[in-house]
C-alpha cells in the first residue's frame, strides 16, 4: 500500500459504550473487502475487540486501529471505548484523528459518552458527524434523535439522511445529498440500489435538502450570494461548500445505519471519502514554546506516540501519528521528550491485532512500531537536526482509589515495576506509596479500570494482587494551650536513664505544620539535648496520640527541664520529649481532622434528586450547580472517608449515565460523633 497525505482519512469512532461503534467498524472492514464475514460482539470475534478482557466482558476497553482502502482513499479508523473507565484511550486516540464520527444509539439517544465525545472533539477542534445507529431495532426513533441533537447543539446539526422503513427490517434511507432513496440488501457487502424518493417522503426530503443547502450557503458569503441569486447551488459549489463547512465546523451532519446488518455503512464511507477532512487540512501543528511544524511531507520528520501497549509476544507496541515529513522503516529519530535516540526497525499498519509491514509513511499516517527502547505515551519523535516537541495530552483525572498489594511473597520489586509500566502505558492510571498509611494507592477512572489493570499485571507479570479499602489519612491537632512536666527515669544497675522535659503546646493556623522551638534559660538542660527532644517530638507527631494519625498545626516550646550528669543521654531526652508532648497534647483539647474532597458530578436531569440525596447521606455539602443541556453539573464537598467506590455507586444510581471527578480540597474538623466512631474502629485508647 502506498499512502498519500491528501488521500488519508483519520476517523475516530466514538460515542457511548454499547452504541455500536465496534460493529460499525466491523461493517466498514466488511464493506471494504478486508474481511469476508462480519464478527459480532457476542461471538467475541470482531477485529477491533481482540483482547481477552474485551472478549470476556463484551466491550471495548482499548483503542484499536482499523486500516483499509475504499476506492483510492486510505482510511485509518480508531475504534475507541465509550465507557468512562477507559476515557483515557478515547482522549488519546481522538488527539491524532482528523474527524470524529460520533455514534448515537437509535433507541437510547444521547448519553454521557455522547457528551464526552463532543467535549473531547471540541478540545481538539475536530470536525464531526453523527451516526444514529441501530435503526433496525423495533424501538428506534430517528426523528427523536435528531430533535435531541438539535436541542443540545443547535441548528448546525443537519440530517443528510432519514430512514424510510426503520424497525426490524430497516433497509432503505433517503439521502439528501444525492436526493435519492438508497436501498441495501441486509447483511450483504454489495452497494445499495438507487431509486427516486417515494412520493410520501418527498415533502420531508425537500425540507431536509433545503435546510442542508441553506446551512452550507450560510457558511460562506460568496455561496450565500449565489444561493440568493439562483435559489440553488451548483453541484460543484455544493461539494466544495459542504467540505469547507464540515472542516470549519459550521455544520455537523447526521447519517443513519444499522451496522450489524451493514445497512448504510458503504454510503458513510463515500461521504467520508468525498467530504471528510484530509489528513493535512490543519496546515500547521503547534509544538511547545510556540513552535509550529507544517503538516506536509516536505517538512522535517516528526511523530507523536499516542498509545503504548505491552504485548506478551512482541514486547511493547507503540502507536504513533506522523505529523510532518515522511518516516521510513529503519529510521533513526530523536525522542525529543526524553532525550534518547530511537530506531524504528519495522513499522506496521494495523487491523486490530493483525500487522502489515509498510516501508514508508507520509505525514498524516497512523501506524505502529515495536520494541522501541524508551518511548512512552505522549513522547515526540523527530528529526534530530530539526527538533520539535508536541504538548502532552491532558487526560481526565482519576475518580476512584484503592489500596493494592501483591499476594506473592517477595514480589514487591516486580510489583513496583509492573505499576510503573502500567502507568507509562495508560496515564489515567497512577499510583503512589502513602507515607502516612504505608499503603500503595492506585488511582483510576473506575472500578472496572482498576480490575483490568489487575488482570494485566497477573497476565504479563504473573503477580496476583489484592485490592483493599484505602485507609483515610486522618490527622490530629489541638484547640487549646497546655503544658507538661514529664520525667523519664529508669534504673536497672549501673548507668541509668534520666531526663525531664518541660513543654508548652499551642494550636497553629491550618497548614502551618509542626513548629518546634526552645526557650531554655540557665543551665538546667544542656543545649546539646535539644535535638534529642525535637527528634522524640517529631516521632510521636508522626505516630499520633489520639488515634495514631499524623499530628499537624501545633507549636511546641521546650522551655525548661532537668538532667543528670551521668544518667542523661540522647535516648533519655528523646523518650522524655515524646512523653512530654503526649501529655501536653492530650490536655490541649485534641481532635481529629478529616480530608475533604471537591467533587464535580455530571448527571442527567432525571437523576438529580437521587444524586443530591446521596450527597447529603455522605455528609456532603453542595457548593453550586450549573446546567449543560439536559445535564446538571453539581459541585459539592464530601469527606474522603465517604467516597470509597463512589464512582461505582453513582453509575449504579444513574444507570451508567453520570460521571464525576474528585480532587483533594482541604482538611476540616470531624464531627464529634464520627470522631468517636473512627477512634473506636482503630481500637485506640484515648
Amino acid at each position: 500500500m502506498t499512502l498519500q497525505t491528501e488521500k488519508i482519512r483519520n476517523v475516530g469512532l466514538v460515542g457511548h459504550g454499547g452504541a455500536g461503534k465496534t460493529s460499525l467498524g466491523e461493517a466498514m472492514l466488511y464493506s471494504a473487502g478486508i474481511i469476508n464475514r462480519m464478527g459480532t460482539i457476542e461471538g467475541g470475534n470482531t477485529v477491533s475487540d481482540y483482547h481477552s478482557d474485551e472478549i470476556e466482558r463484551k466491550m471495548s476497553i482499548h483503542a484499536s486501529m482499523l486500516t483499509f482502502s475504499h476506492n483510492d482513499t486510505a482510511f485509518t479508523v480508531i475504534d475507541m471505548p465509550g465507557y468512562a473507565d477507559f476515557a483515557g484511550d478515547m482522549k488519546g486516540g481522538m488527539r491524532v484523528c482528523d474527524f470524529a464520527l460520533i455514534v448515537v444509539d437509535g433507541v437510547e439517544g444521547l448519553q454521557i459518552g455522547t457528551e464526552r465525545s463532543w467535549k473531547y472533539a471540541n478540545e481538539y477542534d475536530l470536525p464531526r458527524m453523527f451516526c444514529v445507529n441501530g435503526l433496525d431495532h423495533e424501538s428506534s426513533d430517528y426523528d427523536t434523535r435528531i430533535e435531541n441533537l438539535r436541542n443540545r447543539w443547535g441548528n448546525h446539526i443537519v440530517p443528510l439522511q432519514f430512514p424510510v422503513d426503520q424497525g426490524l427490517e430497516f433497509s432503505s434511507v433517503v439521502d439528501i445529498v444525492m436526493n435519492k432513496m438508497l436501498t441495501y440488501e441486509r447483511g450483504s457487502k454489495n452497494a445499495y440500489t438507487v431509486s427516486d424518493i417515494p412520493e410520501e417522503h418527498a415533502e420531508k426530503a425537500a425540507k431536509y435538502r433545503q435546510d442542508f443547502i441553506e446551512t452550507v450557503a450560510e457558511s460562506d458569503e460568496a455561496l450565500m450570494e449565489k444561493y440568493f441569486d439562483a435559489g440553488e447551488l451548483s453541484d460543484e459549489d455544493l461539494v466544495s461548500g459542504f467540505y469547507n463547512s464540515i472542516t470549519n465546523r459550521d455544520i455537523f451532519p447526521v447519517v443513519c445505519s444499522a451496522s450489524t446488518a451493514n445497512v448504510g455503512v458503504i454510503r458513510i464511507l463515500e461521504i467520508l471519502e468525498k467530504y471528510g477532512p484530509r489528513a493535512d487540512f490543519r496546515g500547521d501543528i503547534a509544538g511547545v514554546d510556540g513552535a509550529t511544524r507544517e503538516l506536509s511531507t516536505s517538512a522535517p520528520t516528526s511523530a507523536l506516540v499516542f498509545k503504548t501497549m505491552g504485548d506478551q509476544h512482541l514486547g511493547e507496541l507503540s502507536f504513533f501519528r506522523v505529523y510532518s515529513g515522511s518516516l521510513k522503516a529503519g529510521s533513526d529519530l530523536k525522542n525529543c521528550t526524553r532525550g534518547n535516540n530511537e530506531r524504528l526497525n519495522q513499522i506496521f499498519i494495523m487491523n486490530g491485532k493483525e500487522r502489515h509491514d509498510i516501508s514508508e509513511l507520509p505525514a498524516g499516517a497512523i501506524a505502529a512500531a515495536v520494541k522501541l527502547k524508551n518511548a512512552h505515551t505522549d513522547d515526540t519523535l523527530c528529526d534530530a537536526r530539526n527538533a520539535i516537541e508536541y504538548p502532552k495530552t491532558v487526560y481526565p483525572m482519576p475518580c476512584i482509589t484503592f489500596a493494592m498489594e501483591p499476594k506473592n511473597k517477595g514480589a514487591e520489586d516486580k510489583f513496583s515495576k509492573a505499576l510503573g509500566n502500567m502507568h507509562a502505558e495508560d496515564p489515567t492510571f497512577s499510583y503512589r506509596v502513602d507515607s502516612e498509611t504505608n499503603q500503595t494507592l492506585v488511582f483510576g477512572m473506575g472500578e472496572l479500570h482498576i480490575i483490568t489493570i489487575m488482570d494485566q499485571i497477573k497476565e504479563r507479570y504473573n503477580i496476583d494482587v489484592a485490592l483493599n479499602k484505602p485507609k483515610v489519612p486522618f490527622r490530629e491537632t489541638i484547640r487549646g494551650n497546655s503544658d507538661s512536666k514529664f520525667r523519664h527515669k529508669k534504673q536497672s544497675g549501673g548507668s541509668g536513664q534520666f531526663a525531664e522535659v518541660w513543654m508548652r503546646v499551642a494550636p497553629q493556623p491550618s497548614g502551618e505544620g509542626i513548629n518546634f522551638t526552645e526557650s531554655l534559660v540557665g543551665q538546667n538542660v544542656d543545649r546539646g539535648f535539644v535535638p534529642s527532644v525535637e527528634k522524640g517530638v517529631n516521632a510521636i507527631c508522626k505516630e499520633g496520640v489520639l488515634a495514631k494519625c499524623t499530628v499537624v498545626d501545633v507549636k511546641i516550646d521546650f522551655y525548661d527541664g532537668k538532667m543528670h550528669p551521668v544518667d542523661s543521654n540522647d535516648m533519655s531526652f528523646q523518650l522524655a520529649g515524646r512523653g512530654a508532648f503526649k501529655e501536653a497534647f492530650s490536655k490541649a483539647q485534641p481532635y481529629l481532622l478529616e480530608p475533604i474532597c471537591t467533587v464535580e458530578i455530571n448527571t442527567p436531569d432525571q437523576f438529580l434528586g437521587d444524586v443530591m440525596g446521596d450527597i447529603s447521606s455522605r455528609r456532603g455539602q453542595v457548593q453550586g450547580m450549573d446546567s449543560d443541556g439536559h445535564f446538571q453539573i453539581v459541585k459539592a464537598q464530601i469527606p474522603q472517608a465517604n467516597l470509597y467506590k463512589y464512582s461505582t455507586a453513582l453509575r449504579s444510581m444513574t444507570h451508567g449515565t453520570a460521571e464525576h471527578a474528585e480532587a483533594f480540597s482541604h482538611y476540616a474538623e470531624m464531627p464529634r460523633n464520627i470522631e468517636q466512631e473512627v477512634i473506636g474502629e482503630l481500637h485506640v485508647e484515648v
